[in-house]
């Protein structure tokens, strides 16, 4: 079939590597200019199925109001006239519950070791590489009470037969030696040996050249306006190129893909929520984080990227605004000069920030949508580099008729309702 796929960011270009591997005819649409330049572009760098887990879970609506009132808190809130931030976060509210939390973690931890299995696999048999590394990503307490509360995240990780190790201060410091010249104090920390690193839009660039040189068909700045019906099927997608034309239709455009489905009677809940990073040049290589290092206190990611620090946090409901505030910057410069004070020129970093697609119960939306040849593939929150490859393989075996080796059921837009 030919297949159109709306969306050139990681979820976007994953899926049509995939489509083009099972025989396809393959074109992407974008509005930027080129691949992973918006929610790809500067993530935190993890690709972690050991941290898969649902924003929405028990105890949460307590600790959001004590991270508001925080100076350097995670959370930020920014009420706007906007009745699908309101109808998104009572959604999310309904699943901060102990026996939601466990339906929502188990649709969302397949499909994140499903996906780093194939990256490995893409690693091996493409050779491409991104500034990656497999060492594992170390949660970092700065108070022992912290550190004592874990049991409950540990038993969800036997659950899933995911590999951890319990940490105290000098593990820690063997784990990532760098933390040895840290200011701040700190307990001990809970580390998932099997997750990895790397740079999502180096990722991304590479593998759309990759497809590229394979038949795959780039159409860049093409502003996309609606999808458009006939008979009960898509008949195609109005863009600024004109109309365009295929036998299926992918939505991989994350935070915007409510835009495009809401005229055409599909709701999806899907919003943004604004996450923010700086890029740190190296100057000490030999007390920098060897991997990702999460700083529990503050939910802030400082990872290894080459001669880099990306250091990535921050939840900020916020529309779609992208403005840079100064006093997220501030945050994400604290955690990483107070755990790495000599690694990195925090003076000459770059700041970013960009719209996670979330769901308000947690797993991505993957699947056929309403229309026999409409497919999505968004909502994937914090984790869509994480899940990138699963998504896209789980959405071209599902376009071409095959039974996915995940279940893909629980991740249709039908679950909810």
């Amino acid at each position: 079939m030919k297949v159109l796929v709306l969306g050139s960011g990681v979820v976007g270009v994953t899926s049509a590597h995939y489509l083009a591997e099972a025989g396809h005819e393959v074109e992407v649409v974008d509005r930027q200019p080129g691949p992973a330049l918006e929610t790809s572009f500067g993530n935190a760098g993890e690709v972690s199925p050991g941290y898969a887990s649902p924003w929405a879970g028990p105890g949460i609506p307590t600790k959001a109001i004590k991270w508001l009132l925080m100076k350097h808190g995670p959370l930020v809130v920014r009420p706007k006239l906007d009745p699908y931030m309101w109808s998104w976060l009572f959604k999310m509210l309904g699943n901060c519950t102990s026996s939601r939390y466990a339906i929502n973690k188990a649709r969302m931890v397949p499909v994140a070791e499903y996906s780093r299995d194939l990256l490995k696999e893409m690693r091996q048999t493409m050779g491409i590489t991104y500034d990656d590394r497999a060492q594992g990503t170390l949660q970092l307490f700065r108070e022992q009470k912290h550190l004592d509360g874990v049991g409950g995240d540990i038993e969800v990780l036997k659950q899933f037969g995911v590999p951890y190790e319990v940490l105290d201060r000098q593990g820690c410091i063997r784990a990532e030696p760098g933390l040895a010249t840290a200011d701040g104090a700190f307990a001990g920390g809970l580390r998932l040996p099997n997750d990895e690193t790397g740079d999502c839009k180096i990722f991304t660039e590479k593998l759309a050249a990759h497809v590229t040189d394979r038949g795959v068909k780039f159409r860049f700045d093409t502003k996309i306006d609606k999808i458009l019906v006939e008979g009960g099927r898509i008949s195609g997608v109005a863009t600024s190129a004109g109309v365009l034309k295929a036998d299926a239709y992918v939505v991989a455009l994350g935070s915007y893909s409510p835009f495009l489905l809401r005229p055409i009677g599909i709701s999806a809940p899907v919003y943004p929520v604004k996450g923010y990073s700086i890029t740190v040049p190296i100057t000490n290589a030999d007390v920098a984080p060897v991997s990702t290092v999460m700083d529990d206190s503050y939910k802030v990611a400082i990872t290894r990227l080459g001669d880099r620090i990306r250091v990535g946090g921050t939840a900020e409901i916020s529309g779609f605004d992208l403005r840079l505030h100064q006093n997220r910057r501030d945050t994400l410069e604290y955690s990483v000069s107070n755990l790495f004070p000599k690694a990195g020129s925090v003076k000459d970093a770059t700041f970013w920030s960009g719209l996670r697609p979330m769901t308000p119960d947690g797993p991505p939306i993957i699947g056929k949508a309403r229309y026999d040849n409409l497919y999505l593939n968004t909502g994937h929150g914090t984790l869509g580099w994480t899940m990138s490859c699963g998504s896209g393989r789980v959405l071209a075996d599902l376009i071409s008729g095959r039974k996915p080796e995940i279940d893909a059921a629980p991740l249709n837009l039908s679950r909810y309702g």
